[in-house]
């Protein structure tokens, strides 16, 4: 490989000739290969978006020549365009608060610049990394800046039509098992009877309300403290640049972003990132519970529950012939226990800033994308490979329901509490039905007791 010989405030640095990446990026790959995890690529288009809005305004204000801007925003549109996604290979676990992620994005902008203009990378005089791409920015404002632009358009346009897609799927389930009546469950055992689409319909609402609270996480993420340079006292910066720069990333994102009221509270906390990364928690732990009870729902076939089958999608054994697991609610298991874990983890990591900045923004920003992204394609495809694919087992549920030794709750107002559950207890031992014991016990006369222990007068509204 030949290289390329690059200087900075240490000294010389040896730089793979063909890369874009300069430097400082060729120091932090030097120096912080940890785990082989990169920055999601999501950042570092949120950061092009970013300092294009930001060469852009510089140019407007005044302080950056048409000539530098315009070749400085053709490069951030070949950054977005993923054709120099592999000039982003940094570590997440780095030197704190994002300053090499930052730079990585500067230097690349940088030299792609240099070449439009029709130099060679490296050749910093004509496009310089710090002086034009990063004019009136500092890591410390816009890393919280591009963490929110990356998060909240993730959240739109992966993650929210995939919970939209998994909601739909649980309506449509609801609907179409609204009229089966089947023995409801507390404590893991027989309860009042109620329908598989009211149970169904609890699946959606689920679904519905913890998004919504995912929604509210996301609005905060709208604030954006551009322009509050090192510590937020706006230095090397002004209004104009503030009020071109969020004028330009909204046409550019399509978003309605704003500059925050109090730029030190935001750049000195993360607790816009926390809302969101608690707001996933929570949808993950709902969508979770709806997985587990998938399973527990089609355990079975043949010697547990068997109310519904989901879709067989890959054998489920290497030595039991023909046993099919439910593999897409255990694989919805596991990323909602990587999500609350990665909440865990952005929790933290929030509580671990000191006094101007957070220097772990790099790993809260790791954790929240990638429980983004896999809740999002984990969310459709179990939406599409499992919930629509999902039948309802008449036939066993009607059998367990003939024998529901909870229809005696129907009894009480008749014969009292006590009565009842003394014909709940001989049924039991008899392996009787409710019905059954009330003839042979002479309690009143089989048209009552069909009228009295009719599941569907026991299920409400269906």
């Amino acid at each position: 490989m030949s290289y390329r010989l690059e200087h900075d405030v240490l000294g010389s640095v040896k730089v793979p000739k063909n890369a874009y990446y300069g430097s400082e990026t060729q120091r932090t790959l030097n120096n912080f290969d940890v785990s082989g995890a990169k920055v999601p690529i999501e950042i570092f288009h949120a950061y092009a978006m970013l300092k294009k809005a930001a060469a852009v305004a510089n140019m407007k204000d005044g302080k950056l020549d048409k000539r530098r801007a315009n070749a400085i925003a053709k490069a951030c549109d070949y950054v977005l365009s993923h054709k120099l996604d592999d000039q982003f290979p940094i570590d997440v676990f780095q030197a704190g608060a994002g300053t090499c992620i930052n730079m990585n994005v500067n230097e690349v902008v940088a030299n792609k610049a240099i070449e439009i203009l029709g130099g060679k990378k490296g050749q910093y005089g004509i496009v310089n990394p710090n002086d034009h791409v990063n004019m009136s920015q500092s890591t410390n404002d816009t890393m919280p800046s591009t963490v929110h632009i990356a998060t909240y358009l993730a959240i739109r346009d992966e993650l929210l039509p995939s919970l939209k897609s998994l909601e739909d799927a649980l309506e449509k389930k609801s609907r179409e098992f609204r009229d089966i009546v089947k023995i409801g469950r507390t404590h893991i055992q027989d309860a009042v009877p109620m329908t598989l689409g009211q149970e169904f319909s609890g699946y959606r609402w689920a679904v519905t309300n913890t998004t919504r609270m995912l929604l509210d996480a996301q609005k905060r993420l709208l604030a954006i403290p551009l322009g509050g340079t090192a510590v937020g006292t706006e230095i090397n910066a002004d209004s104009r640049y503030e009020h071109f720069g969020i004028t330009e990333l909204n046409r550019i994102t399509k978003a309605k972003f704003t500059l925050s009221r109090n730029k030190f509270a935001v750049m000195q906390q993360r607790l816009e990132e926390l809302a969101v990364a608690d707001a996933l928690k929570e949808v993950a732990i709902a969508i979770s519970k709806i997985a587990s009870d998938f399973r527990l729902l089609t355990s079975g076939p043949r010697s547990a529950l068997g109310e519904i089958t989901l879709p067989d999608i890959i054998p489920g054994s290497s030595i039991m012939p023909g046993k099919i697991n439910p593999s897409m609610p255990e694989m919805m298991n596991m990323v909602c226990q990587k999500i609350i874990g990665n909440c865990t983890t952005v929790t933290e990591a929030a509580n671990g800033g000191q006094l101007e900045i957070n220097v772990y923004t790099p790993v809260i920003i790791y954790d929240i994308m990638f429980s983004i992204r896999i809740l999002s394609r984990g969310t459709r495809l179990f939406a599409g490979r499992c919930v629509e694919g999902i039948k309802a087992n008449r036939e066993n549920i009607s059998r367990e329901l003939d024998m529901d030794l909870s229809l005696s709750t129907a009894l009480n107002q008749y014969i009292g509490y006590e009565k009842a559950s003394y014909i709940a207890r001989k049924a039991f031992k008899e392996n009787k039905s409710i019905k059954q014991v009330c003839l042979e016990m002479g309690i009143m006369d089989k048209k009552r007791l069909d009228k009295i222990l009719d599941p569907k007068r026991e299920v409400g509204k269906i």
